[in-house]
């Protein structure tokens, strides 16, 4: 029984796709959900129907959602990645005038059986329309200045519209994912140093902007930044998140006071316990250990993504693995930098450990885009 098509690119057929699915990075991805499962439970005092129970039924979902779409051609997201991009953007309009407000933000869709927010799914749709462009687009062509407004218009749009929300954190992951599709696409590092001089300009602008009537940021985003560079000035105000996180990170030393024996979480010290500061409460009870634990396990998930774009010759299918990948890397490094004080409180989650459907479900749609990237890619039978 043969498994590839001996015509063309000798893409796999029938079981030959069960073949060449990415089972380690499936493993890695269960491991890294397994670990939120395990302090959800922790977090909620050992109540599994809180939230460890609603995790593992959205990821079910993500994983079934996973794997079907690992089975479809990656030629097909090819096709329908502008219509993919242009429906989250419609949903993001929708936010813009009929979302649901929460703790000052206007970023989600009520859909009756969960909270959808759709700037999670412009991530991954972003990545796709970005990397169809630059597999039409010619090589030769990609560093030309008249190509280069394409993708830049592609990326404000959504842009603007999320800082609307207002949603800083997600604002600036949609930057960085573009930065990279446009870098590992070819486009000259010139580019991006100009873009780094001009970044530096906007940092300037936005902080004299102050008190102004142009003001650029909403006062919360300003308390965010003071907060970073100095929390102790307000350790019972803007800086209590990061002042009880540092704590909660410096008593779990080495090796953690042990599971569910965490102070800071159980005596609700830690606010956003199950979301955006889960890290700490796995720091603090595994310590550096499990802190380092699950970092390796999310350095594997990044690493397995990279070599399987290495070895793809489909420009589509190893760009948006690339991207994928790199969306996922910003994920967690904005995520535990925040967490431990080395840049501000932005409100990102720990990607397939905090709590949060939309997020959940995007992310393992993001790695079904991977596996059929992976399991889709030309191979030789020599």
């Amino acid at each position: 029984m043969t498994y590839y098509d001996p015509n063309g690119d000798n893409l796999p057929t029938g079981f030959g796709k069960v073949l060449a699915y990415n089972w380690a990075l499936t493993l890695l991805i269960i491991a890294a959900c397994s670990v939120g499962f395990l302090m959800l439970f922790s977090v909620a005092d050992g109540d599994i129907n809180r939230w460890a129970r609603p995790q593992m039924v959205r990821f079910a979902m993500g994983l079934t959602l996973m794997t079907i779409m690992a089975f479809i051609p990656i030629s097909a997201y090819r096709s329908l990645s502008f219509f993919a991009y242009l429906f989250a953007l419609a949903l993001l309009l929708v936010v813009e005038y009929f979302g649901d407000i929460g703790k000052g933000s206007q970023r989600w869709i009520d859909l009756g059986f969960m909270r959808l927010q759709p700037s999670e799914l412009m991530k991954i749709t972003l990545v796709m329309v970005l990397a169809f462009y630059y597999s039409w687009l010619d090589r030769s062509l990609v560093s030309k200045p008249q190509w280069l407004l394409p993708p830049i218009i592609l990326t404000i749009i959504p842009m603007a519209l999320v800082l609307r929300q207002p949603d800083l954190g997600t604002a600036m992951l949609l930057f960085a994912g573009a930065a990279i599709m446009m870098f590992v696409a070819g486009v000259s590092w010139w580019y991006f140093a100009t873009g780094g001089a001009a970044a530096i300009g906007v940092i300037y602008a936005v902080m004299i902007s102050k008190g102004q009537s142009w003001q650029i940021l909403k006062d919360y985003q300003y308390k965010r930044i003071a907060t970073f560079l100095d929390p102790s000035n307000d350790p019972l105000g803007a800086g209590y998140h990061i002042t009880q996180s540092k704590i909660a990170l410096g008593s779990g030393g080495f090796s953690g006071r042990g599971f569910m024996q965490g102070t800071q979480s159980r005596l609700n010290f830690l606010p956003e316990k199950h979301t955006d500061f889960i890290f700490t409460t796995l720091a603090e009870e595994f310590g550096f250990i499990g802190g380092i634990a699950l970092l390796i396990i999310y350095l594997l998930i990044v690493v397995f993504c990279v070599v399987s774009a290495a070895s793809n010759t489909n420009r589509f299918g190893a760009l948006i693995t690339l991207g994928i990948s790199a969306t996922f890397f910003f994920y967690f490094a904005v995520n535990m930098s925040m967490v431990m004080g080395l840049a501000p409180v932005v409100g990102v989650p720990l990607p397939l450990v905090s709590y949060g459907g939309s997020a959940m479900l995007v992310l393992m749609m993001g790695f079904g885009l991977v596996q059929s990237a992976h399991v889709h890619r030309p191979r030789s039978l020599n």
